[in-house]
């Protein structure tokens, strides 16, 4: 990979320390302005959606390693997706039926990643235009 490029360790590492980040501020403003079940729908929110993002990027790297990609099939990677994707639903179901988390605070919880993923970008884009390396 060229020197500019992108180390998949270091940004993904980057991408942990800022989601961790993202969700310690969501959660501590919320603790400070909004009901309990809000910032508990953050909270839970947030790790379920950390944890998953974890899983997947493990399962993507082990797909598309060289030890791991004859035995892996693509119809192994879909049905892992769909398994932790009906995992989570049913998660959120419970936590909502039983009134446990705020509906709205469980959406801005799982937002987390999303919002680390488009700062991360930001960063970077801006990083290029100023000619910084990368």
């Amino acid at each position: 990979m060229s020197e500019r490029g992108m180390d998949w360790e270091k940004v993904y590492g980057d991408l942990r320390k800022l989601n961790w980040f993202i969700l310690l501020t969501l959660g501590i403003i919320s603790y400070f302005l909004m009901r309990h079940s809000f910032t508990t729908g953050i909270i839970l929110g947030g790790l379920i959606i950390i944890a998953n993002f974890h899983v997947f990027q493990h399962t993507i790297r082990r797909a598309f390693s060289a030890e791991c990609a004859m035995k892996t099939t693509k119809k192994s990677v879909i049905a892992k997706f769909y398994l932790r994707l009906l995992g989570l639903g049913i998660i959120m179901y419970i936590l909502i039926t039983r009134g446990w988390v705020d509906p709205v605070g469980l959406t801005i919880g799982l937002s987390t990643v999303v919002i680390s993923i488009v700062s991360f970008g930001i960063k970077r884009a801006l990083k290029t235009r100023t000619g910084e390396v990368v």
